[in-house]
């Protein structure tokens, strides 16, 4: 019995990106694109383990909480209490995904960076 060839997807063609793992290795992979799109291109599975033993630890980083309700367009706040240091450091220009946000995401320092 083979090993299964658990792909991934690239602009429609199956590719296939193996890990061989060694003793305290680690694997960082990001699963949004800058802009907080989902990048289908980071679909991923686990191999069986054949001979020996298999132990994982995962852990997530996260932008936001999943069961955020973000803000609509005419509410002008900032989400987070550092907002008003961070755009006095320049990162409304530096970091606009985050801090200023795009049309499909406002950004969570909407009110600092004086987008609204």
């Amino acid at each position: 019995m083979g090993i299964p060839n658990f792909g991934i997807l690239l602009n429609g063609y199956a590719i296939s990106s193996p890990v061989k793992p060694r003793r305290g290795d680690a694997l960082l992979f990001f699963n949004l694109s800058p802009d907080g799109t989902t990048d289908s291109v980071s679909l991923h599975a686990g191999c069986p383990v054949i001979k020996g033993e298999k132990w994982s630890a995962t852990k997530w980083i996260r932008v936001a909480s999943f069961d955020k309700v973000h803000h609509t367009r005419g509410n002008c706040t900032d989400e987070n209490k550092s907002c008003e240091k961070w755009a006095a450091l320049g990162e409304c220009i530096k970091n606009p995904e985050y801090m200023v946000g795009t049309a499909a995401l406002p950004g969570y320092c909407r009110r600092s960076c004086n987008v609204c």
